[in-house]
């Protein structure tokens, strides 16, 4: 017997809807590419999303052809949030980090129709566009007065031109909920890189999830700051929760200085922010010298790689701002676990609350997880058992674009790649990726926890450790850091740091000083570039 419920079906157009009809005049605020702040309201966004439907429209756009964008946070990506994937077409956010080559391969594979891009990657555009041979439609997201008239770009034209002269008035299609709303493409993987297919039900879903109080606990009462770039996951999903809350916007556009962010987390009272370690160090290294303090923010989301203990420290004690520590994957749209206390542990000393929030959480509803061995047995809950870490669930991948790498899953569970514990309460820790996990002498070391202990000194700045080959241990743990401005410390001072903190074996048996570690387009560290960059590296006394 079938329940007697009305079947609707989850579908992004109902979030941008909602947002018009119970919050329409609260505010969305974006640092343009020109410099100045923009402000309107979800009822504009609405207005607006339905003019970039209607313009999809006039082009003779398909059904569940892909519209890219290169483009910073704003409010006109936003409305292509809206607009694409609410008429049927799936958006895919492109990320101008990468390079040219990799862009137009990423075009072409996805076979983009439409390429929306911020006038700041016209660059971009003009080094990739002739070898984007699917693309039919180029538009710069710019008033029509800004846009050049030599780009070099056949039939290049306006956002604004484009889509302002369109009807506002449109009504949402109705389809299948599992189909295809937007993609992003991993450079996480081996090979080429691999697109992930995310559908309108597993959007809604997570964006239901990720607004639950145990998670980002979003409401119309915030002021939400995504720094998190609105091409790296969808901006971990905020857009759409914010949707479905109702809390105020503030885009921060391409000033990402921690000046920049300041700055707007103070003017427009943020009192939730989102982001990846090396921006919130970039916005501390800014407040540190003058002293300054935050007015409005109460909680930080940080993931996209570890957050050291030092950063959850410094926002806790001196800013007075909660850290939630966070972790998923492109592929898993992305939220995994967030680590918020239990009631049990708010009474307990806070060098033990400190343990639990240096772990990456606890996984939220919709997600399951289990550690495994080499031989594919599940491991114990106990905190200390080790191995890699498989997900599954509703916003998970099942498999990728075009079947690209074959069926991923192993018995139904995505590999994440990762090594983790999880102890008795839930909380899921990663000890290392599986490719930079350091054995020596038949002994893990987790390059993660030596980082965390290197990046506590006050004169360091950011710091990786890789292994190296030793003919007696297989290998041994080195430390590459980069100091902070005007810092000094020796390779005797950052060793004799580690006494205490960390067991004999695991202290690294050298420190590389180096000017920069290796980003890759996410702001995640690369140690396979910085293996290359010390590949002739001999270990002291070898």
């Amino acid at each position: 017997m079938l329940g007697l419920m009305q079947n609707q079906p989850l579908l992004i157009s109902s979030l941008i809807e909602f947002a018009e009809r119970h919050h329409g005049d609260t505010e969305i605020v974006s640092r343009r590419v020109e410099g100045d702040i923009h402000r309107y309201t979800y009822t504009d966004v609405a207005h607006r999303s339905r003019q970039v439907a209607n313009a999809l429209d006039s082009i003779k756009l398909q059904f569940s052809d892909r519209v890219a964008t290169l483009a910073w946070n704003g409010y006109r990506h936003l409305e292509l949030y809206f607009g694409v994937s609410g008429s049927g077409r799936v958006l895919h956010t492109i990320n101008p980090r990468l390079h040219p080559e990799q862009i137009a391969w990423i075009a072409n594979h996805a076979e983009d129709q439409v390429m929306c891009f911020d006038m700041t990657f016209l660059p971009i555009i003009q080094a990739v566009h002739s070898k984007c041979s699917t693309v039919k439609h180029w538009i710069a997201l710019c008033d029509a007065d800004k846009l050049p008239t030599d780009t070099g770009i056949p039939g290049l034209q306006s956002y604004e031109s484009w889509m302002g002269q369109q009807s506002s008035s449109y009504n949402w299609p109705e389809f299948d909920e599992n189909s295809a709303s937007s993609m992003c493409y991993t450079s996480g993987t081996t090979g080429n890189p691999k697109a992930a297919l995310y559908s309108h039900r597993s959007t809604i879903l997570h964006a239901y999830a990720a607004a639950l109080p145990d998670v980002m606990c979003l409401s119309a009462r915030d002021s939400v700051l995504p720094v998190v770039p609105m091409f790296h996951v969808n901006a971990w999903g905020i857009p759409y929760s914010a949707a479905l809350t109702g809390c105020k916007l503030v885009f921060p556009g391409p000033a990402l200085d921690g000046k920049s962010i300041y700055e707007l987390i103070e003017a427009e009272r943020v009192t939730y922010a989102a982001g990846v370690p090396t921006i919130w160090q970039m916005l501390l290294g800014h407040m540190k010298p003058g002293g300054l303090k935050f007015g409005s923010l109460k909680r930080t989301v940080i993931g996209g790689s570890a957050c050291p203990p030092a950063m959850i420290a410094a926002f806790r004690e001196e800013y007075g701002v909660e850290v939630l520590h966070a972790w998923g994957m492109t592929e898993m749209s992305p939220l995994g676990t967030l680590c918020t206390l239990k009631n049990k542990h708010l009474q307990l000393p806070e060098a033990e609350q400190m343990k639990i929030r240096l772990k990456q959480g606890r996984a939220i509803y919709g997600v399951d997880m289990k550690i495994v061995n080499d031989e594919g047995k599940e491991l114990p809950w106990d905190g200390k058992a080790y191995g890699d870490l498989l997900v599954k669930g509703p916003w998970i991948l099942r498999e990728y674009f075009k079947g690209e790498g074959g069926n991923p899953l192993v018995d139904g569970w995505f590999p994440t790649g990762d090594v983790a514990t999880i102890d008795a309460d839930g909380y899921m820790q990663i000890t290392d990726r599986s490719k930079d996990v350091i054995k020596s002498g038949g002994e893990w070391i987790s390059s993660i926890d030596i980082e965390n202990i290197a990046v506590a000194h006050p004169a360091v700045a950011m710091a990786a450790c890789i292994g190296v080959k030793h003919p007696k241990w297989d290998e041994r743990p080195i430390i590459a850091v980069v100091k902070k401005p005007g810092a000094e410390v020796t390779r005797e001072e950052l060793l004799a740091f580690y006494e205490g903190k960390t067991a004999k074996w695991q202290v690294p048996d050298d420190v590389v000083f180096v000017d920069a570690i290796p980003l890759g387009a996410t702001g995640k560290m690369l140690k396979t570039r910085l293996r290359d960059v010390l590949k002739d590296y001999k270990l002291p006394g070898i």
